[in-house]
């Protein structure tokens, strides 16, 4: 048994029984399926670095998260996560970077690979629409390039925002609210001895569109320096 099956296994079973008495009846088997994530966040960490070196220097804690929900002011109160995910990105998942993302979610049969800004603070959001006023070729081309990955449309607004011209040549991009893309999977694919590999490769060609997002969200903190990150 793979590192995968043993992921997929605990968070299908977990989803069905999201609750203390059982999670501590199978604490066992948590650790093990712990062992697994970290193994594998690890590795994705250390290929991608050979991909991109702005991601070097990371640590676990940078790129999990806690399998615990925070459910102090929400009405649900499953105790915990029922999907896994690693996320590499400059200065780690509280930085507001752009990176690169990987997902489990079998009792949704929902897998992924994910690139790009998930939720931009709205400083990075109005510097993003700027590069793209400004460099919409540069923009598109770069999106472009991400084969296979594709931006989340569902989230969009209606209308290009007030403010900006309805009508220039990229002015579609403006309408996005978050610069995440992706690249769905199925189950079998990410059962596969040799996930890793296909993971990183595909992830590879977004690290331009990363790239130039990172750049928005440096220039955002720069004139912006107190923004808190996520």
């Amino acid at each position: 048994m793979n590192r995968q099956q043993i992921i997929i296994d605990f968070l299908r079973e977990l989803a069905e029984n999201n609750n203390r008495e059982w999670f501590q009846a199978h604490r066992d088997r948590y650790l093990i399926f712990k062992e697994a994530t970290e193994g594998i966040a690890l590795e994705f960490l250390t290929r991608m670095s050979e991909v991109d070196d702005s991601l070097r220097g990371l640590q676990l804690g940078d790129i999990t998260y806690r399998i615990y929900r925070d459910i102090r002011f929400s009405p649900d109160k499953r105790p915990y996560k029922t999907w896994y995910g690693a996320y590499l990105c400059p200065g780690g998942k509280k930085s507001a970077h752009a990176g690169y993302y990987i997902h489990f979610e079998p009792a949704e049969d929902t897998y992924f690979f994910c690139a790009g800004l998930y939720n931009p603070t709205p400083q990075s959001l109005k510097s993003i629409r700027e590069e793209i006023v400004l460099n919409g070729e540069g923009f598109d081309a770069a999106l472009k390039a991400c084969k296979g990955f594709e931006p989340e449309w569902e989230q969009a607004l209606r209308r290009v925002p007030a403010g900006y011209d309805k009508d220039a040549p990229y002015a579609d991009y403006l309408r996005l609210r978050t610069f995440s893309i992706l690249e769905p999977q199925s189950e079998k694919v990410f059962l596969r001895d040799d996930l890793l590999d296909m993971a990183v490769r595909h992830l590879a060609l977004t690290k331009p569109f990363n790239e130039l997002l990172n750049r928005c969200v440096d220039y955002a903190l720069e004139i912006s320096p107190n923004t808190p990150n996520r």
